[in-house]
């Protein structure tokens, strides 16, 4: 395991809390590809490792390698990368929210649709399964929610924030990050989160939530050799 547990916290997550969700090969772990992208190499993936994930994968393939910062191997092409950022909770005041509703199963078609529509990052048809998903509505219409995604010991990461364009502007996303929070807090546990180093906006919010930056990461993905035995 990693010195922290947020250095590796797919790893993290899929070793503990989730350890249900996890889809095993040799050291690799990922999650069932309904429920998250993320996926878990060891700390110091060696030719066995890539081997056993490319088996997960399969040839052709897209693997997600979200805050992996190594090297791939030869005739691995990177197919997407973008730096990203890790922010902790550090005295955020996480309250709950009188207009918050618990959102679940009934409302996932409602939220792949607001997600569609915002792009807050991926959201799958599951991934309401990895914890706490809080939503506003207005006249019945889903307009804004946020939930928990990975869960490392004794941390759980905040993910899926989004408002429908119509109603930004209204403090919503503060809301419901505040209303996430409180009940990780509840539960004895830290909240985080990862965002694009680019999104410069969000980082100001978060920061002035009372997020601070713990470190900068990278989300990428590469493709799978065609040859590689499955």
């Amino acid at each position: 395991m990693s010195a922290h547990p947020l250095d590796n916290p797919a790893l993290g997550a899929l070793t503990g809390p989730h350890a249900h969700f996890a889809e095993r090969r040799g050291r690799v772990l990922r999650y069932p590809v309904d429920v998250s992208p993320w996926l878990a190499l060891p700390d110091d993936p060696g030719a066995e490792d890539w081997a056993d994930l490319a088996a997960l994968v399969g040839p052709g393939g897209d693997a997600p390698l979200a805050g992996y910062t190594g090297q791939t191997p030869d005739g691995w092409e990177v197919t997407f990368s973008l730096e990203g950022v890790q922010l902790v909770d550090d005295g955020i005041a996480a309250a709950p929210d009188p207009e918050a509703v618990r959102l679940g199963p009934a409302d996932v078609p409602e939220m792949l649709d607001l997600v569609e529509r915002t792009r807050p990052g991926p959201f799958l048809p599951r991934t309401v399964e990895l914890g706490t998903y809080l939503g506003i509505r207005r006249n019945g219409a889903l307009i804004a929610m946020a939930g928990e995604r990975l869960h490392p010991p004794g941390w759980t990461e905040i993910s899926a924030v989004c408002t429908d364009p119509d109603f930004r502007g209204e403090g919503l996303a503060t809301r419901l990050i505040l209303a996430v929070a409180h009940g990780i807090r509840e539960r004895g546990e830290t909240p985080f989160l990862h965002t694009a180093a680019s999104n410069t906006t969000a980082i100001r919010l978060y920061e002035s939530l009372g997020f601070r930056l713990r470190r900068s990461t990278l989300f990428s993905a590469a493709r799978v050799p065609e040859h590689a035995e499955a």
